[in-house]
């Protein structure tokens, strides 16, 4: 599933494309994008350029001349593609971009379950989500009041947008790992020394994917299982203490952690 780190590589691939473009036209090419993006939507799209785009957690906003904004989530498996000039429309792309000069951006999603929706300029975009995990504004203070009242596992408090913004279960397990936290302490039981820890875990494992994500990452978004310390590494050596990496499932999910050092 795309992470911060992954999304705003793909913003990245998107800015390089587009931005500065117009639109001719849009083409939606499946019924699922249908429901968040009808044609009443993409008639409002023809002639607006696109001024820049940015990322807020895991969603990408392309803001466009008139102030309406095409608000993209990725979900569980879609990315940018450039498409060349005669080049065939792949099979699993969603949604496509066609720009007055030719340039092409597909949205690829395998299982379509991306949504990519038109905001009016004057609608409130992402109110719900909390701070960026790589923003100044997601401190020890801010994580400490939110996880005041939860009782649940710190891995599942942390995949809460509401929460940090961008973290996912791979970050997540990841963060906690470098924090040496157990990912089965209610959420609430962090005193301020593990908070402290898990914040910085936090923003370093979140900057070090971003300032990785182009040597790790191509256009298709496959990743080098290789950069992850726990996750993804059932039984292989943990990288720190050498006991086995472990695997347990939170809410439907998959959580790597080392008993040896993750306490």
């Amino acid at each position: 599933m795309p992470e911060l780190p992954e999304v705003e590589h793909a913003a990245g691939i998107a800015r390089r494309a587009i931005v500065g473009r117009v639109i001719s036209s849009v083409r939606v090419l499946h019924r699922s994008q249908r429901r968040s993006l009808p044609p009443s939507a993409t008639r409002r799209l023809k002639g607006e350029r696109i001024v820049a785009i940015d990322r807020r957690g895991k969603y990408q906003l392309l803001r466009l001349t008139s102030g309406r904004t095409l608000v993209v989530h990725f979900r569980m498996t879609g990315d940018w593609v450039v498409l060349a000039p005669g080049e065939a429309v792949p099979k699993p792309v969603r949604v496509l971009l066609i720009c007055e000069d030719g340039m092409r951006l597909a949205l690829h999603d395998s299982r379509a379950l991306s949504t990519v929706i038109l905001a009016e300029p004057d609608a409130k975009l992402l109110e719900e989500l909390g701070p960026d995990a790589t923003h100044p504004g997601f401190t020890v203070i801010w994580l400490r009041d939110r996880l005041a009242a939860r009782r649940v596992p710190i891995k599942l408090a942390l995949l809460d947008q509401a929460v940090v913004a961008g973290v996912g279960n791979i970050y997540a397990s990841e963060a906690l790992w470098l924090a040496r936290i157990d990912p089965r302490t209610p959420a609430a039981a962090l005193g301020p020394e593990r908070l402290t820890r898990l914040v910085a875990a936090i923003r370093r494992t979140l900057q070090k994917a971003l300032d990785r994500a182009e040597r790790y990452y191509g256009a298709d978004g496959a990743g080098d299982g290789t950069r992850f310390n726990v996750y993804d590494r059932e039984g292989e050596p943990c990288r720190r203490c050498g006991k086995r990496v472990r695997r347990i499932v939170q809410g439907g999910r998959s959580t790597y952690w080392c008993a040896g050092c993750q306490r």
